[in-house]
């Protein structure tokens, strides 16, 4: 059987592959057991004007609710990356809706009490652990939110550091909490006032408003593109355990 599939990111549907009933929208469609939610709905007609994003599981913007026939458990996934099930019912949630406290860093800190200024709701958790259960990056959301409680802000940066926003959390939380929206203003606030500034950095910026780099990126705009793919193919790699490691050609550093 010949398989069309209309997206850009083609999907590869091995030969013989089992074609298997889903429910979208509450109708029936027959898909390849082999492809993602999103290529699933794309198979059956639909088409993604939005919340296609990267489609590998980082962006957000796809996430998906889902039951299977016969069973009463709620499941929550990015439907860029999960697989179909034979008779699974899906729904889709595009955003979640939140409000978005405004705020100017300038003139908060990085304390318990900015938290409950900002989201007063955070008192409110019941440690339930809704939200950690239905988030799709696996974060330990109820935990970063007890953090938060106790200002801790540096615990919730870290451990809210995988959040894609996709906002399941929120629409599993009997508190109304907005998790996502938290961890997003705790990342900010370790940003500005926790984390040590990196001297190395300071050094740099002196050195681009210096000129330092002027000549080099002219030589670089005036190479062709056979050249510049020479370079970048070649480039020396900076290893992942990289404490104490120099390039060999540091005459730009």
């Amino acid at each position: 059987m010949k398989i069309d599939v209309a997206t850009g990111d083609r999907a590869i549907v091995p030969e013989g592959t089992k074609v298997i009933p889903i429910f979208i929208m509450g109708k029936r469609y027959f898909v390849p057991e082999t492809l993602t939610i999103q290529k699933a709905m794309e198979y059956a007609g639909y088409q993604y004007i939005r919340s296609c994003g990267c489609r590998g599981g980082i962006c957000g913007a796809c996430p998906t609710v889902f039951r299977i026939l016969g069973d009463y458990h709620l499941h929550f996934c990015l439907a860029c990356q999960t697989v179909v099930q034979e008779n699974m019912y899906l729904t889709q949630v595009p955003f979640f809706p939140t409000n978005r406290t405004a705020y100017q860093l300038e003139e908060v800190d990085a304390s318990a009490e900015t938290i409950m200024k900002l989201y007063p709701e955070v008192m409110k958790c019941v440690a339930c652990n809704a939200c950690t259960k239905s988030c799709p990056m696996d974060i330990e959301v109820m935990e970063y939110v007890n953090a938060a409680m106790r200002g801790d802000i540096a615990k919730v940066a870290r451990l809210s550091f995988d959040c894609i926003q996709c906002g399941l959390c929120s629409s599993r939380c009997p508190a109304q909490i907005q998790h996502f929206h938290l961890a997003q203003l705790c990342r900010r606030l370790y940003g500005r006032y926790v984390l040590p500034r990196a001297e190395h950095v300071q050094k740099r910026v002196a050195d681009i408003k210096a000129g330092k780099y002027d000549e080099m990126l002219r030589d670089l705009v005036n190479t062709g593109r056979e050249t510049l793919e020479k370079l970048y193919v070649g480039r020396e790699m900076e290893p992942q355990e990289s404490a104490g490691w120099t390039p060999r050609d540091a005459s730009y550093l």
